[in-house]
């Protein structure tokens, strides 16, 4: 093999290793736009279930404060229930995003690593 051929074979890695490197920054830049869509504003149906549970809680302690002793316990402790589960679903939600995180951060980790793996053969030829 005379060192022509060696070198467009070299080059020709090094177009393909830059061809690959230039398809990962911009699957990168479409994680990057899906992680920050799922961090993002709330959806109408997020807004609906907060306003849910603000009126739910609002609207037990208010009923809490003007009725009688015999309503006063239980809108307290609706208003209690109201807060634990929307506690819950926070924390299912936060779950979800964290997972999705971690499976999408893993996926670009073992990318970016098989690309090491081929600079790294490509310099030992």
């Amino acid at each position: 093999m005379t060192k022509q051929q060696r070198n467009s074979g070299a080059e020709e890695e090094l177009s393909d290793l830059k061809q690959e490197l230039e398809n990962f920054q911009h699957e990168k830049e479409r994680v990057r736009a899906i992680i920050g869509k799922i961090g993002g504003v709330p959806k109408s149906r997020a807004k609906l279930i907060n306003i849910f549970f603000i009126v739910v809680i609002v609207g037990s302690v208010i009923v809490s404060f003007f009725t009688g002793e015999k309503w006063q316990l239980p809108m307290i402790e609706l208003a209690t229930i109201a807060l634990s589960v929307k506690i819950i679903y926070l924390i299912h939600n936060q779950m979800r995003i964290n997972h999705f995180q971690f499976w999408i951060l893993s996926s670009l980790e073992w990318r970016l690593n098989e690309l090491m793996k081929r600079v790294k053969d490509l310099k030992k030829d």
